[in-house]
């Protein structure tokens, strides 16, 4: 049985930097992550692909300014969806191979399953493949983070209700895309499909969109 000093559940921002730390102090360490890529929610379905899809709508909403500089661009300019998502795929891929390289760096052993206390030392790792692996540790960090919400009277089918997650790899641009939820994640991708041409409305319970930020935020993308 494989025994480490630290085994981390969960390779995200909070999981991977934890992992790195523990192994620079020199603590044998190990991290669970039950996907196939590192990175959790930001780097794979979160933060970063919206990044890359909010630069990319947004040059493509600043051509209807560039008469404006004294730039002409001769005949229609289309939206290519599929390359656009092909880019954010891209760098999803590239900063996933960092963080593996900083795994291999510093000495930090990866497990690709879902992990499970079979008590307070142990874990035991469900495997894709369908077998399983125990693993003694010392300590645990748990760090499994988050994923998308739905509500009672919703049935998520990922193709007319969706969620942030397949809203990062549309096949077209919607003609009316409705978006519950009027937090960080919610108005990003609203963003991206309104420049794309996509007719956005947004249903927030609170009395502003991103409730859980500063008021004077909230009050500037209201008018954006």
């Amino acid at each position: 049985m494989n025994s480490f000093d630290v085994v981390v559940i969960g390779s995200g921002p909070g999981g991977y930097v934890s992992a790195i730390r523990c192994a620079q102090l020199g603590f044998k360490t190990a991290i669970i992550e039950k996907y196939s890529t590192l990175g959790g929610t930001c780097l794979n379905v979160g933060c970063i692909p919206s990044k890359a899809l909010l630069s990319s709508s947004h040059h493509y909403a600043e051509i209807a300014h560039f008469a404006d500089h004294g730039i002409e661009v001769s005949g229609e300019v289309k939206v290519n969806l599929e390359k656009m998502i092909a880019r954010k795929t891209a760098v999803v891929d590239q900063t996933s191979g960092g963080i593996n390289y900083l795994m291999d760096k510093n000495n930090i052993t990866v497990f690709n399953g879902l992990g499970s206390f079979v008590d307070a030392t142990h874990v035991a790792i469900a495997k894709a493949d369908g077998t399983s692996e125990t693993i003694e540790a010392k300590h645990t960090i748990i760090a499994t983070g988050s994923k998308p919400s739905s509500l009672p009277f919703i049935s998520i089918d990922k193709e007319r209700i969706i969620t942030s997650t397949e809203a990062l790899s549309l096949k077209e641009v919607p003609k009316h895309l409705v978006i519950i939820g009027g937090g960080v994640i919610g108005i990003e991708l609203g963003q991206v499909y309104l420049r794309l041409g996509a007719q956005v409305s947004v249903v927030e319970f609170m009395d502003r969109i991103i409730p859980g930020m500063d008021a004077s935020l909230s009050k500037e993308l209201t008018k954006v």
